[in-house]
């Protein structure tokens, strides 16, 4: 797989996952790229083109798919970002972002659920 090179992403964005590619060392000739017809709304040009990108890792046995935008160079960034992502979890989980989100989101809902250290019922 060629580095995209798109000219609907800002090049700061390029730029970060090109740097985070690099720290994690991931070889993109290993990557995979096959492109299939979408499905679900947004009319002719999801159904009639193929626009959704499923991207390949088997060094680490990842497939990701996305077709979240109508425009194919979209979402190929975005789903080679989703692949770092899910290469960084698997290599790195001490350096994730998505990781620490996922555990401030878990946090955020364990302090939800917590009970009222007031007996735990409001007053009406």
């Amino acid at each position: 797989m060629n580095f995209p090179e798109l000219s609907d992403i800002t090049a700061a964005k390029m730029e970060a996952l090109k740097a985070r590619i690099a720290r994690l060392g991931i070889d993109l000739r290993l990557v995979d790229e096959q492109f299939t017809r979408g499905s679900g709304n947004g009319g002719q040009k999801i159904n009639k083109t193929s626009n959704a990108v499923l991207l390949r890792y088997p060094a680490l046995g990842l497939v990701v798919k996305c077709q979240r935008e109508r425009k194919r160079s979209l979402n190929r960034f975005i789903a080679l970002r989703e692949l770092v992502d899910e290469i960084e979890v698997r290599i790195s989980p001490a350096t994730s972002e998505r990781l620490r989100e996922i555990a401030r989101i878990r946090k955020k809902k364990a302090r939800r659920r917590a009970p009222r250290p007031d007996g735990g019922q409001d007053e009406s």
